[in-house]
């Protein structure tokens, strides 16, 4: 790399990029600590850093996370998270370098006949409803309603407002064995327009997801509207 004409900040932004561009580095894939990466080629760790800078730029890296900088999505300013795993938002933002935070807008516990059908449960019973806005960088991303069986998990009824729900069940010694979930266009209404900051209803994506303890329970309902402006979704098939 030392021999090549150009200067070392700008051999390593454009082998960088080619490894982006070429997905070889997927969007989500959180880089090496500017150190770190500084110690690794033997260059200075300004170099690193003017390199990196200049990616920002161009909208191929985000914000720094906990570990380090991470890819952004080949649009600049969307959000492609992978569906390869289970995840909450909380997690799923962290990997991608943004802050997470949450608003509540509900919070109650329900007894609900067709929740209870849903979760095939008895018809008394009981349920957490939360109806949360949920935010990457301040940005409000998506709307969502979640309901979590008391029957399943009873401990999530003393959980705090902004507690990560996945957090909480697995302390309890239930974490999430997987997911049923699917994916369908859905227009905003008049609430969820003002939150969105839409000044008319623009198409979201609207994800159902049905998730299941190892013993094959079910404990929670998700319907989470996200904004059809920031996000793309990424799914790897195999052959």
């Amino acid at each position: 790399m030392r021999e090549a004409p150009h200067p070392l900040y700008l051999q390593l932004e454009e082998q960088i990029a080619a490894l982006i561009t070429t997905e070889r580095l997927a969007p989500g894939t959180t880089l090496p600590p500017e150190r770190r990466l500084a110690e690794t080629l033997n260059v200075s760790r300004a170099t690193v850093r003017t390199s990196y800078n200049a990616l920002r730029l161009r909208g191929l890296l985000g914000g720094r996370g906990r570990r380090g900088s991470v890819v952004q999505a080949s649009a600049p300013g969307r959000l492609a998270p992978g569906m390869d795993r289970l995840k909450g938002f909380t997690q799923e933002m962290e990997e991608m370098g943004r802050i997470p935070s949450t608003r509540v807008l509900e919070r109650r516990i329900v007894a609900d006949r067709s929740m209870a059908s849903l979760f095939g449960l008895h018809s008394e019973a009981r349920f957490l409803h939360l109806v949360r806005v949920r935010f990457g960088d301040d940005q409000p991303l998506t709307v969502e309603n979640a309901w979590y069986s008391l029957d399943i998990a009873p401990h999530l009824e003393a959980a705090g407002p902004n507690a990560s729900m996945y957090a909480e069940l697995s302390r309890a010694g239930l974490p999430l064995d997987y997911c049923d979930q699917t994916i369908e266009t859905a227009v905003p209404n008049a609430r969820e327009c003002a939150i969105f900051g839409f000044e008319t209803p623009t198409p979201c994506l609207l994800i159902k997801r049905r998730s299941y303890i190892k013993t094959g329970a079910m404990v929670e309902y998700v319907e989470g509207l996200f904004r059809g402006d920031a996000y793309i979704y990424r799914l790897r098939l195999q052959a």
